[in-house]
């Protein structure tokens, strides 16, 4: 089984922190050159410098603000202007939490921005390139909410199902190019926005931080949280070779909590 990424370019966006840096990092390791896009310069200077690079990999950043379409823009063209990338990871913070009832037409709008335009801008300057090389592979990070909706997250929600359906449209315009498409649907994972949404629950319920993990992780058939490293390690799978059959798919990994086959 074939899963080097030698000589692959990847973009790996959010990857600061969370699941975003794991992602980068297990994709330097298995040999990617990675460009790390994130608004924080202080960060991406020194996360980049420790990346792995036993394969005598470049690896490189890019100041973007996922608020800010045209700087992201910017930035993604002044990356293929010189290199062809491989492997996209569309990878940002989610929405705010709270019902959908609730929720301002500008957190829809600026959810839409960050999660569908940002998307689209970074595919379509990357898949020329993907096309040239005969070899692509996108690859969003979004939520197990595509397949059961979660509770008091009503945008986040929405914009992830519009996700989805962009990334299996896309899938099934690219597919003859060598370049697939797929989701990566994280359950409860060991990130800050898990970690703020168990404070605002806590909050709410006026309750114990413990209780409210454990009433989640009950609901988990493998009674704990993931690891960013977890979802790490399927997104180096579907960026690899080996991975060539996968396309428009939206695959859980959530230590089974999603009720859907």
């Amino acid at each position: 089984m074939e899963l080097s990424l030698k000589n692959k370019n990847a973009v790996v966006c959010g990857s600061t922190r969370g699941i975003g840096l794991a992602i980068a990092k297990e994709l330097a390791l298995a040999g990617a050159n990675c460009i790390l896009f994130a608004r924080n310069e202080g960060l991406l200077k020194e996360i980049v410098h420790r990346l792995p690079g036993n394969s005598g990999q470049e690896h490189d950043y890019r100041v973007a603000d996922f608020s800010e379409p045209a700087a992201v823009k910017a930035a993604i063209e002044s990356v293929v202007s010189k290199i062809n990338i491989h492997i996209l990871i569309n990878n940002t913070g989610g929405p705010p939490p709270g019902p959908i009832a609730e929720a301002s037409a500008d957190t829809f709008e600026n959810a839409f921005r960050q999660h569908i335009i940002i998307s689209q801008l970074l595919a379509q300057c990357v898949l020329p390139g993907m096309k040239k090389e005969g070899y692509g592979r996108i690859i969003n990070i979004i939520s197990t909410s595509v397949k059961i909706p979660l509770n008091n997250l009503g945008v986040s929600n929405t914009i992830r199902a519009a996700v989805a359906a962009w990334a299996k449209t896309l899938s099934n315009e690219t597919g003859q190019y060598n370049i697939t498409v797929n989701n990566i649907l994280p359950g409860s994972t060991k990130t800050d926005r898990l970690d703020n949404l168990i404070e605002e629950t806590v909050k709410k319920e006026h309750t114990g931080r413990e209780m409210v993990e454990k009433e989640m992780t009950d609901k988990i058939p493998l009674k704990r949280f993931g690891l960013p490293e977890e979802i790490a390690n399927v997104a180096a799978f579907l960026a690899s070779p080996a991975a060539s059959y996968v396309n428009g798919a939206s695959i859980p990994v959530d230590g089974g909590r999603t009720g859907s086959i």
